[in-house]
């Protein structure tokens, strides 16, 4: 029973410290923060389904993460026929408004989507998870030459995506730039008011 009680203080502990940060994780890779949020919130319910087991876990927030993950792994393998269909264009996916979220992010978060699955994975741990080469390789379970082959060729298509989505918005090709053209300098004359007139009247000889 003391075990019982420890190990669910120790997931309420780490609910106060790392539901935030899974959730940005999780949104970055799904693309939608009420899933994100889904998905952390049943992870944390898994430890405390299983409390004890959680309570012997080194790392709390990587093993929440790697839940939260496979979560999403299995609902996408749920949902391949939607996905087509959003690929196909034949349906749209909603925008996300995430209220207090910076635009800067949610830009990011947009550009993620049109990455591969693998790769978008490997981005999120790395750059929003803060895992190095060597954790990333060992939570996908690949090699670490692997994660190094999708993380440069992430940041260049990220790269690429983003520059497009500032000059022409997200998704769009970027507009060649036109030299502004000079518009003609007119002198404009200023307007007579009624009271000018007025006093022209009475003034005039």
């Amino acid at each position: 029973m003391g075990d019982d009680l420890e190990a669910r203080e120790a997931v309420r502990d780490a609910y106060q410290a790392h539901y935030r940060r899974l959730v940005a994780a999780l949104y970055a890779l799904t693309g939608d923060h009420a899933e994100a949020q889904d998905l952390v919130q049943e992870a944390y319910a898994r430890a405390l389904a299983r409390p004890r087991q959680f309570l012997d876990v080194a790392d709390p927030e990587a093993w929440l993460r790697t839940v939260a993950m496979n979560l999403a792994r299995t609902r996408w393998r749920r949902r391949r026929l939607f996905d087509t269909l959003v690929r196909s264009g034949r349906v749209a996916r909603p925008v996300e408004s995430v209220p207090g979220v910076d635009p800067n992010r949610v830009a990011l978060v947009a550009a993620l989507q049109q990455l591969s699955q693998a790769t978008r994975e490997t981005i999120v741990l790395h750059h929003l998870a803060d895992m190095s080469v060597h954790e990333v390789a060992d939570a996908l379970g690949v090699p670490v030459g692997t994660v190094k082959a999708r993380l440069s060729r992430g940041r260049a298509m990220l790269a690429t995506l983003l520059s497009d989505g500032e000059a022409g918005g997200e998704g769009t090709p970027r507009r060649r730039s036109t030299p502004p053209q000079v518009q003609p300098q007119i002198q404009v004359q200023p307007q007579i008011q009624p009271q000018d007139r007025a006093q022209e009247v009475r003034d005039a000889p």
